[in-house]
């Protein structure tokens, strides 16, 4: 086994920075491969839509048609945090990106492997400005609360 080395924090944020932006840039140029090599083969990708909860494989197949149209989606991360584990295998970070969908957050977890980082999970969510939190939900209601009764019965 490799033993572990490390760059100094602020390098590895670098690093880590480096990835997230080309992350997001291959989806804007529908770069297929370029997106998914970036996510961990056993990554957890969870989207805006309360059903969108996808390991790697079912992310790739529900995406596979946008990319093939030569463009998926364009978010640009106009701030993000880094944060390391004491070992310095695992980073967390939380992002505000700039989208067609306006202000989203995105936040994953990172894993070491090989030298190389890999994102193991990533959840994307619309932000709601608290002044019109009333006025969201119920819109978000009317197509909720069926799902997640759906979930209630299930447990």
């Amino acid at each position: 086994m490799p033993k572990h080395t490390s760059l100094p924090p602020e390098k590895e944020k670098a690093v880590i920075n480096q990835l997230l932006n080309d992350w997001h840039a291959a989806a804007a140029k529908a770069d297929y491969n370029g997106y998914f090599d970036k996510i961990a083969d056993d990554g957890i990708y969870i989207g805006t839509d309360a059903g969108e909860n996808w390991d790697k494989k079912a992310f790739a197949a529900f995406s596979k048609p946008y990319f093939d149209k030569g463009r998926a989606w364009d978010f640009k991360a106009v701030e993000r945090n880094i944060y390391f584990s004491k070992n310095g295998k695992t980073a967390w970070f939380d992002e505000l990106l700039d989208t067609w969908m306006k202000g989203c957050r995105g936040s994953g977890v990172l894993e070491k492997q090989g030298g190389e980082w890999k994102i193991k999970h990533y959840v994307l969510s619309m932000t709601i400005p608290n002044e019109v939190t009333a006025e969201i939900i119920p819109l978000k209601a009317k197509y909720e609360d069926a799902y997640i009764e759906k979930l209630k019965e299930k447990k």
